[in-house]
Order: structure tokens, then C-alpha cells, then sequence
């Protein structure tokens, strides 16, 4: 007689170890705990699959029914940046972060969430802090949408490639999760809103409020309280230029400081 096949570990036996830190919110700090789970592996796992599986059964790897864990995630292809948490103490996006590569050898996956931000529940965090400071640096082209305006500027080719990358920002947090500068501690807008404001200056009509994008990080806050430590493209996963958005800002928001009475 033919041995049955367990549906719960898809015939591999193999088991995927997960130890998530938790906290119902952020006005519970009480209620942080460290809560193991073990889950059947599937083939080509991800984290967020892992998670999904706990969503399935929640049951503690030693059997103790919880409430469902609590995270983000939207598109599955690191495009939206809503699933980014610290996995094995690294920042990044829980759906490209893949079960074989992080436990080859079944190893635990430690999962909590980013510490730079107010906790909302277990994984999910509120970043809402990094649209206010889009909105502080102006960060989009005004359209008034009363009137066809016809096609836009022309550009080079060496021009559209020069800006392509810096387009990639997805406001997932990672630079500022892993900015020193960065934190409720400061006002530091970090280094995906100095990028911003070097992607729309370039752009022949986001030039237009150039100098109000350059004075919106000259304040407190601003490019001059970047630290350098360059810890911010380590952990892009768009591989944005963000040191070099950094350098050039500076350089311009100091031309600016210097000769920008002139102007007026």
C-alpha cells in the first residue's frame, strides 16, 4: 500500500521557520512579544506566502491558537513598497525576499517591523510622515488640467536616461529605515525626498518651481543634515543614484544660498 502523501507539508517534509516580533499597536508597547510559527514550504516561497500560510491556520509552532498576524503588501512585485519590514534585520520587501535564499538550510526568518516609523499593528507601520514631505518639496509637476497643452517638452535621449532611475522611488522607507539621521528624533526628510527634488528640478517643466524645491530643503530638516554615512543606497532595492541625488541638491541649495539674493 502506497505510503499517503501529508497535504501540510506538500510531500517535502520541509517546514519553513518563521519568528515574528508582534505588538497589537503602538500604545500597547506591553503587548510586544516574539510568536514562532512553522509552516509547510511551497516552491519558489516568499516571505509574504509564508505569511499567508500562517493566515490559513494561525497556530504558534507549539500549538497555541493567535490572532491573525498584520502586515501590507499590494502588488507581489516590488513595485508598490507596502510589504517592507526588517527580515533577518534587514530592511527590505517582504515579496521579493525568497523563503530558499534567506533558509537555505531551514534556518529561522525573523520578521518585525520598521522601527523608524509609528507602529500601527505586528508588521504594518504608518509611513505617512514620507508624504508630508513630498508635499513639502513640492514633489510633482502642476498641471491645471483646464486646457489641452499639447505635448510635452522635448528631451534627449541621454536626458530621459540620466532621469529614468530616479523615477523608481516607490516610497517604500528603506533609506530612511536605514538613515542614522533619520527618525522622529529630527526633521530630516532623508534621502528619497532629496532625490525627488532632484528627479522634478530636471524635468524642463517641474524647473519651473526649482528654486521653491531647493529653499524647501535649506530649512531645518534639509540636505545639509545628511550625515554621508551612504547607508541609504546599500538598501535601495531600485538601485536609485541616492548619493548622487544628495551631492547635487547640496550643490545647487549652496549656488542658491550664495547667489540666489540676486535674483531677487
Amino acid at each position: 500500500m502506497a505510503k499517503q502523501t501529508s497535504v501540510e507539508d506538500n510531500g517535502t517534509g520541509r517546514r519553513v521557520h518563521l519568528r515574528i516580533w508582534r505588538q497589537d499597536g503602538q500604545e500597547l508597547p506591553e503587548t510586544r512579544r516574539l510568536e514562532e510559527f512553522k509552516v509547510p514550504y511551497l516552491p519558489q516561497m516568499n516571505v509574504i506566502s509564508a505569511l499567508q500560510q500562517i493566515q490559513k491556520d494561525p497556530r504558534t509552532a507549539d500549538g497555541k491558537s493567535v490572532a491573525p498576524i498584520v502586515w501590507e503588501s499590494s502588488c507581489l512585485e516590488e513595485v508598490c513598497g507596502a510589504c517592507t519590514m526588517l527580515i533577518n534585520g534587514r530592511v527590505g520587501q517582504a515579496c521579493s525576499a525568497l523563503v530558499d535564499k534567506l533558509a537555505p538550510n531551514g534556518e529561522p526568518i525573523t520578521l518585525a517591523p520598521m522601527t523608524k516609523f509609528p507602529l500601527v499593528r505586528d508588521l504594518v507601520v504608518d509611513r505617512g510622515r514620507m508624504f508630508e514631505d513630498m508635499k513639502r518639496v513640492h514633489a510633482w509637476i502642476d498641471i491645471d488640467g483646464t486646457h489641452d497643452l499639447g505635448p510635452g517638452p522635448r528631451e534627449s535621449q541621454e536626458q530621459q536616461e540620466e532621469r529614468y532611475p530616479l523615477s523608481r522611488c516607490m516610497t517604500c522607507g528603506c533609506c530612511l529605515e536605514a538613515c542614522p539621521q533619520y527618525g522622529p528624533q529630527t526633521k530630516f526628510v532623508g534621502a528619497f525626498a532629496v532625490n525627488l527634488v532632484r528627479l522634478y528640478n530636471m524635468h524642463p517643466s517641474g524647473a519651473l518651481h526649482k528654486n521653491a524645491r531647493l529653499e524647501s530643503v535649506m530649512d531645518e530638516g534639509g540636505v545639509q543634515d545628511c550625515g554621508k554615512s551612504q547607508n541609504c543606497v546599500e538598501v535601495c532595492p531600485k538601485e536609485i543614484p541616492l548619493v548622487d541625488s544628495i551631492a547635487s541638491v547640496s550643490r545647487d541649495a549652496t549656488k542658491r544660498l550664495l547667489f540666489g539674493w540676486l535674483l531677487k
